[in-house]
């Protein structure tokens, strides 16, 4: 079976072709921060002053320069997984036995990261909509937003192929419209250009006894980093390196000419009314750079929702989340769509659209929970750094200078949690207790599998399938094992072939599926324990396979035929004859926790919790994408018995 394993790291050359989509794939979230990042910073300070500006157009730019360019562009690029990034493909690299903990890291990082991709198409799209009151009084804001939203999130089941190719020249078209307009302004007060001296960006810190309102509103500059790393594996790490440059000079021309406008124009801005993004545009202007606004806002959006499906997809096959319902809308690599991962962005965007009502009301919601997402990262990029013997005092000083940062700006938006926090830290707190406790229950159920050796009964399932006073179950038996090992079997699975109703088959076929840390890992490998009759498949999938088990079974005996090692025609006369091949049939064998069991009291809560969960996600074999034509699923009880003292029961006469 083919494999990616091998696939070079460089496998997205440095082109034109490449750095433009990575404008459109890589760069939405952070590239449409200038729509809110200059207004946030002057409410933070109604009564701010020229040094205010001065000071806070400072910290843009070296958080840009730390926080982006040093820690994401220059080094986290560097922590793939097989060309692949973000910070569950992190986890994967640095997981070891000796440090299960650190699930618990990347548990958070993603909860708070699809916490924040809820926010961030509701204030984008929310902000480039407020455009319209420059042209017109009281704009329908809140009825054209939820509109432009409800048909992004519809969109989603379609694929975005087609459209999608305009999304790079369109960010392209976006960048040097925020540099031109930002040049343009830089004039109206030349001194901003102070704004490259740090000691302006530490002068605020010190002076304005408001300092951690600064820091909140500035860290909203930096909240599409993440994005850099996740999506290392579409595009590459040098194009986005590259592309980088391209943007980061634009985005820094745009807050200068803004900080220049409001430093020229300080009672307008001061009141508050007006958005500075829109005001350094020309009258004439306005209505094309709206319209840029919310085609950069749809792109955004687009790119996190796509985004939070890869997140959720990784999730499922590194046992964080229950099993779900993946479709595949197009051809292009890595494209998927999750019908009940788009139904809880939309209902939470909308939500947020609803409940804060306005973008001025939404800052306050937004940042806080991406802070922790890359005080995750940071801490589990150290790890790797120590897997990769770096220097004790490099990871050291890693850790303190980006963890130290990364703390101060946690702090600084702890401020925001009665503002609008507590939303995001709300629905990541309720996703990670879903992590938690569907990992842990996973672990508690596998604990408590019992296997046998297979070998010692390979005697009675071939006189089985010989035997002709049983009836035949089919000519092709398939059962999905979860056995770490070939010789291995659950002894649920053979009860059900020799116990249960016994099931005479002319093959057996046992299907062993292993997620592997690497992400694209596509490999197989066969036992034959009973020649031409019982065969153990090994699957080894990567955590972004789509595990399409009929697919893959099927190129499986394919081999084996070619090889003359099995014989897949029907040994019924009638078809033989015909050279019709045997039938197929699967059946999955589904633990079913046992109230009976005797357990702690901190197992029976888990395992209750996951019979739950497991009902609102996918039966397994829709999951492994079985053909439910043909699988039978039979359920028995998982009793779990951790030694716990119980009464016994008196014989009393």
């Amino acid at each position: 079976m083919t494999t990616d394993r091998n696939i070079p790291h460089n496998a997205h050359p440095v082109t034109a072709l490449g750095l433009l989509v990575t404008l459109g794939i890589v760069f939405g979230d952070i590239g449409t921060s200038p729509l809110y990042v200059m207004k946030t910073i002057c409410h933070a300070n109604p009564a701010f002053g020229p040094d205010y500006i001065l000071g806070a157009v400072s910290l843009v730019f070296w958080t840009l320069t730390l926080q982006t360019t040093i820690k994401y562009v220059l080094i986290a690029l560097r922590a793939d997984n097989k060309g692949e990034g973000g910070i569950l493909a992190l986890y994967s690299l640095v997981k070891s036995k000796g440090k299960k903990w650190l699930y618990l890291l990347a548990a958070l990082g993603a909860a708070t990261l699809i916490a924040d991709g809820v926010i961030t198409p509701a204030i984008t799209v929310t902000t480039s909509i407020e455009g319209l009151s420059a042209i017109m009084p009281d704009p329908p804001v809140i009825p054209v937003t939820l509109l432009i939203i409800t048909l992004i999130f519809a969109a989603q089941r379609f694929g975005t192929s087609a459209i999608g190719r305009c999304f790079g020249p369109f960010m392209l078209l976006w960048f040097l419209m925020l540099g031109i307009l930002g040049v343009c302004n830089i004039g109206l007060e030349p001194s901003i250009l102070k704004a490259f001296n740090p000691w302006y960006a530490v002068k605020i810190l010190i002076d304005y006894p408001g300092w951690f309102l600064v820091l909140g509103a500035v860290f909203l500059c930096t909240t599409g980093a993440e994005a850099l790393y996740s999506d290392l594996g579409h595009c590459g790490r040098w194009n986005i390196s590259i592309a980088w440059l391209f943007v980061k000079i634009m985005l820094v021309l745009n807050y200068l000419g803004q900080g220049a406008w409001i430093m020229s124009h300080h009672s307008e801005a001061a009141a508050g009314s007006v958005n500075p993004f829109y005001a350094i545009m020309p009258g004439w202007f306005v209505l094309i750079g709206i319209i840029m606004s919310a085609g950069a806002s749809i792109i955004a959006s687009q790119a996190l929702i796509s985004g939070s499906f890869t997140i959720f997809s990784e999730a499922v096959n590194l046992n964080f989340w229950p099993r779900l319902k993946i479709k595949y809308p197009s051809t292009v690599k890595g494209q998927l769509y999750i019908p009940s991962v788009n139904l809880f962005l939309f209902v939470g965007c909308v939500l947020t659209v609803v409940i804060f009502g306005s973008s001025a009301h939404m800052e306050g919601a937004y940042g806080l929970a991406i802070t922790v997402t890359m005080l995750m990262t940071t801490i589990l990029i150290a790890f790797w750094m120590r897997r990769r013997r770096m220097p004790l005092w490099l990871v050291a000083a890693f850790l303190l200078v980006f963890a130290g940062i990364e703390t101060t700006f946690l702090c600084a938006n702890l401020f925001k949690f009665l503002h609008g926090g507590w939303y995001t830290l709300l629905i990541a707190s309720l996703l990670m207790t879903v992590i938690y406790l569907w990992f842990n229950a996973s672990k508690i159920r596998r604990r408590y599998f019992q296997y046998a050796d297979i070998r010692k009964s390979l005697g009675l399932i071939a006189g089985i399938s010989r035997d002709k006073e049983i009836p035949k179950s089919a000519s092709n038996m398939v059962y999905i094992s979860e056995s770490p090992d070939p010789t291995l079997i659950e002894t649920k699975i053979l009860y059900s072939i020799i116990n249960k109703h016994p099931k005479r088959a002319d093959h057996y076929w046992l299907i062993r599926v292993e997620y592997t840390d690497e992400p694209s890992t596509l490999d197989y490998t066969v036992d034959e324990l009973i020649p031409g009759c019982l065969f153990s498949v090994g699957l080894k999938l990567g955590f972004r396979i789509d595990p399409k088990i009929n697919v893959y079974l099927r190129q499986v005996i394919n081999d084996l035929v070619k090889e003359g090692r099995v014989d897949l025609t029907s040994t019924y006369p009638s078809l033989r004859q015909e050279g019709i091949p045997g039938d197929f049939h699967f059946t999955v064998i589904h633990r079913v926790f046992s109230p009976s069991s005797n357990c702690t009291a901190y197992e029976q809560f888990v395992m209750s919790f996951y019979e739950r969960l497991r009902r609102f996600g996918v039966a397994t074999d829709e999951a492994l994408g079985l053909d439910t034509s043909s699988v039978s699923v039979e359920q028995v009880p998982l009793i779990l018995n951790s030694g716990v003292p119980h009464r016994k029961i008196r014989r009393i006469s």
